[in-house]
């Protein structure tokens, strides 16, 4: 599915929407994993702190950056776990491995979402969702959501 948003506003109510979406969906056998790719300032952060407020959580959501990974607890039926990693400032997949994301990533209670995921490839699962962010304009952006 592809979107046009104007505005950070209109890019947060459309993670918004796939947030509750997830909120309401059943667990898969592992975690529900969001892989965010996009150019640097494309909305990566923009959209997950939407999908974040849908979700009810109440924390300010900045990049993690360079602690590679924040958790925030849920409050809903099917989740416990929202992940947020950011794998700007890694090498590649092997960083990441390195710091547990296999039981992370198994965890049927987990929603996680990741910046760069490019980056790491390798060791995502095979079922999830693709989201992919480009500039269009100054405020204008293209978001490619696509689950496989």
């Amino acid at each position: 599915m592809i979107f046009k948003t104007r505005g950070a506003k209109e890019t947060q109510k459309l993670a918004a929407n796939l947030a509750q979406k997830t909120a309401n969906s059943k667990p898969l056998k592992h975690a529900r994993i969001f892989a965010l790719e996009g150019e640097l300032g494309a909305g990566k952060t923009t959209f997950i702190q939407g999908f974040a407020k849908a979700l009810k959580i109440r924390q300010r959501i900045t990049s993690p950056t360079f602690v590679l990974m924040r958790h925030y607890k849920l409050k809903t039926i099917n989740w416990k776990l929202l992940v947020h990693i950011d794998a700007f400032r890694l090498r590649d997949w092997h960083d990441l491995a390195s710091l547990g994301v296999k039981d992370i990533f198994a965890d049927p209670g987990n929603i996680i979402l990741i910046e760069w995921a490019e980056r790491v490839r390798p060791i995502l699962p095979q079922k999830r969702i693709k989201i992919h962010i480009d500039h269009l304009g100054n405020n204008t952006r293209k978001i490619t959501i696509t689950e496989k």
